[in-house]
C-alpha cells in the first residue's frame, strides 16, 4: 500500500472548529473529498494529493531552508487519530499566506538545483525504488507546481490547511 500526501483547505471558521473537534473535522473532510470525487467541488479544489512525491518534497524544501514546513504541517490537532498513516497536523491561515508567498517566490528550478534520483536513493526518499530506476524528477515538480496555486487560493480565501498521510 502507498502512502499518499493529502491536502484540505477549510474556511476559517471550519478550521477554529477543526482543531476542536477532530472527528467533526474528519467527517468534513470526507465531504470535502467526496465532492470533489463526485464533480461538485464547485470551483477551486478544495482537496490535493501529492501522491508519493510528498517526502521528496519534504526533503527538497529543507534542503532550501523553506521557511514552511508545507508537508507536515507546523502544528498538531489535539485528540485526532490517524487518518491513515498519520493524524493530520495543519498550518493555520497566517502560515498559509507565508507559505504561498515562499512558494511563488520559489521556483521550482531552485527546488531541484544540483538534485538527481541518485541523491533521492541515496538518502532514502520514499518511494526509493522509484529513485533506484533513475524516473525523473519531474515526478516530484509536477507536484511542487500544483501545490502553488492550491495555496495561492487557500492564502487569498484565509483558509488553513490540515494535511496527513493516507
Amino acid at each position: 500500500m502507498s502512502m499518499i500526501g493529502e491536502y484540505a483547505r477549510l474556511t476559517a471558521d471550519e478550521f477554529a472548529r477543526a482543531l476542536e473537534d477532530p472527528e467533526w473535522a474528519e467527517e468534513r473532510v470526507d465531504e470535502l473529498v467526496e465532492a470533489e470525487l463526485d464533480g461538485d467541488g464547485g470551483g477551486e479544489a478544495r482537496c490535493l494529493d501529492t501522491d508519493k512525491a510528498w517526502h521528496a518534497l519534504d526533503f527538497l524544501l529543507t534542503r532550501i531552508a523553506f521557511p514552511v514546513d508545507i508537508v507536515f504541517g507546523e502544528g498538531s490537532i489535539p485528540g485526532a487519530e490517524d487518518w491513515g498513516y498519520t493524524p493530520p497536523r495543519y498550518l493555520a491561515p497566517d502560515r498559509v499566506r507565508a507559505a504561498a508567498e515562499a512558494l511563488r517566490a520559489t521556483p521550482v528550478e531552485r527546488l531541484v538545483e544540483g538534485v538527481t534520483p541518485e541523491d533521492l536513493a541515496r538518502t532514502d526518499v520514499y518511494p526509493v525504488v522509484v529513485w533506484e530506476r533513475g524516473e525523473s524528477l519531474e515526478y516530484v515538480t509536477a507536484y511542487y507546481e500544483a501545490l502553488v496555486p492550491f495555496f495561492a487560493a487557500a492564502a487569498r480565501d484565509g483558509d488553513g490547511l490540515l494535511m496527513w498521510l493516507d
